[in-house]
């Protein structure tokens, strides 16, 4: 059975990554589609492999995220392998394009995450035009209706990953935003697919599934949720159960059209998030 959405992997290890492939490839008959990687699932798989009081040094970091996500795409050919930049609030958008452009070369069927900061899209209106790429730690709808203007007239693949389980953490339905976007997108001209990331429960799989999201990317953790369960697909009646996440509506009054800086893109949780990747990665040099 072919899902019509596409499935991804999300982390860092590469055994996991194997495993993953070889038991949905059993039950659906075709490898998965990709997989995402990011700092703090890199940071926490090299910390697994130094030595007692071993330090590892930037150049030699970035060679083994480098090593790992080439092994990931020997495993993933056909897959698209998000490969994100190390980037804070505070990186310009040259430096943000520098490091783009540098890991496109990694291998030949990389996607480039780049966080959904004002210097992030400014990097991300030229990368879109030499390399598929990935806007990451993305909250609302206000920022997905910048990602699709900044992107505009896209030579390459864009992605949008809202991350909708640290929205469930604040207690907000996280997959309402998931929804909201691909309403809003609905006007548009396709050129970016939502990739539905932060997945932490069998429930955020089928709803994902249900909505049609184009993509998904699953932790190793709930993959596994996922398997143990039998691989579920939706039953065509399924309705989104909240429970006691409150709702996040969808706002008529943000439509696409405008040029991107006029759209809201600050949120608290891409600001936290950027945070958390840039500590994880810089941890391994304390």
């Amino acid at each position: 059975m072919k899902l019509q959405t596409k499935i991804f992997i999300d982390g860092g290890s590469v055994s996991e990554t194997e495993e993953a492939n070889s038991t949905f490839l059993s039950h659906f008959g075709y490898p998965l589609d990709g997989q995402t990687t990011n700092p703090s699932l890199i940071a926490k798989n090299l910390k697994a492999t130094l030595s007692p009081g071993e330090k590892l040094t930037h150049e030699r970091a970035l060679e083994e995220y480098k090593n790992i996500v080439t092994k990931i795409s020997a495993l993933l050919p056909h897959g698209s392998i998000s490969i994100q930049v190390f980037a804070n609030e505070q990186t310009p958008a040259d430096e943000i394009l520098k490091q783009a452009r540098e890991r496109a070369t990694w291998i030949p069927n990389g996607s480039i995450k780049i966080p959904c900061t004002k210097e992030g899209l400014k990097a991300a209106q030229h990368a879109c035009q030499e390399m598929p790429i990935n806007i990451t730690l993305v909250f609302s709808q206000s920022q997905a209706a910048a990602v699709y203007e900044a992107t505009k007239g896209a030579k390459y693949p864009v992605f949008i990953s809202p991350f909708v389980g640290r929205l469930d953490d604040i207690g907000q339905a996280g997959m309402d935003v998931v929804a909201n976007m691909l309403e809003m997108y609905k006007s548009g001209d396709g050129h970016v697919e939502v990739l539905t990331a932060s997945v932490r429960n069998v429930q955020h799989i089928l709803y994902a599934l249900s909505l049609r999201s184009p993509i998904l990317t699953l932790p190793f953790s709930t993959f596994s949720l996922w398997r143990n369960d039998g691989f579920p697909t939706p039953s065509e009646n399924l309705t989104h159960d909240r429970g006691t996440l409150s709702e996040i509506p969808y706002s008529p009054d943000i439509v696409l059209g405008e040029p991107w800086e006029n759209y809201d893109i600050s949120h608290p949780l891409t600001k936290k998030g950027l945070e958390a990747f840039w500590s994880d990665w810089e941890s391994l040099f304390s």
